[in-house]
């Protein structure tokens, strides 16, 4: 799944498209996500026309085709009704729905042009850390130090608002600002990467940490590490790759 880039230089497109699926089984096996939950997509330009590929609506991912990926350009994905939130009118052209969170995906590259992928999962510890109060103010604070792999000093909860709509790509775009995943409150998780393989070894962690957090809470109130002591963490995760997510020592 190292293939994803974003200028063109995927290989050929089957491939982005096999990787995606491949990418969304892995979160399945490794308890980042389950059943259809949760949707996966690269940066894709089709010449000069701006694009993304992404897994389509409603289909289990071990039923999932290269052929069922939605190629959908980044200016047509919001025009017309579409905008308003009819995600039936959003189709590409042989006729196939993308995933109902397609917006989210098409305004993180809008916005972020570091972005190659995108993974949006529910898995069970950050979800339930982002359906409870505490969770949705503070998100998952620095209670260790990995919480940096995120790119900030917190990983921040966007606010609820109902799937598929403007709302929620707009409260998602704002938590992931200065950051590379966010929590998503009663829904999920959200990370970004320079590659598939990027953003899903940092969503892998973001549930790591949410599993970590959430039985540290149970002891107790976990202690935290200070905005100097991030700070110091943040410059010496600067020097890794910007495809590459640090290893935990």
């Amino acid at each position: 799944m190292s293939i994803a880039g974003h200028d063109g230089s995927l290989g050929r497109e089957i491939d982005a498209r096999a990787a995606l699926i491949d990418a969304c089984r892995a979160l399945n096996a490794r308890g980042v996500n389950q059943g259809k939950a949760g949707n996966a997509s690269v940066r894709w330009d089709r010449g000069s026309r701006a694009g993304l590929l992404v897994t389509p609506s409603a289909l289990p991912y071990d039923r999932m085709r290269p052929d069922d990926i939605v190629w959908l350009s980044l200016e047509l994905a919001g025009s017309g009704g579409a905008a308003g939130g009819d995600v039936a009118a959003v189709v590409d052209s042989a006729g196939r729905r993308p995933s109902s969170e397609w917006r989210i995906h098409r305004d993180i590259y809008q916005h972020r042009p570091e972005a190659a992928a995108v993974l949006h999962a529910h898995p069970p510890h950050a979800t339930a850390l982002a359906c409870l109060p505490e969770g949705q103010s503070s998100g998952i604070p620095a209670f260790h130090y990995m919480v940096a792999v995120a790119g900030g000093v917190d990983i921040r909860c966007a606010a609820y608002a109902t799937f598929g709509s403007p709302a929620l790509s707009e409260a998602t775009l704002a938590a992931l600002a200065g950051r590379r995943a966010c929590l998503m409150a009663h829904h999920g998780i959200v990370a970004l990467g320079a590659s598939l393989d990027a953003a899903l070894s940092l969503a892998e962690e973001v549930e790591s940490l949410a599993r970590m957090y959430l039985l540290a809470r149970q002891l107790g109130t976990p202690a935290l590490l200070d905005e100097a002591e991030m700070k110091r963490v943040l410059a010496l995760f600067a020097d890794y790759r910007p495809d590459q997510a640090p290893e935990a020592g």
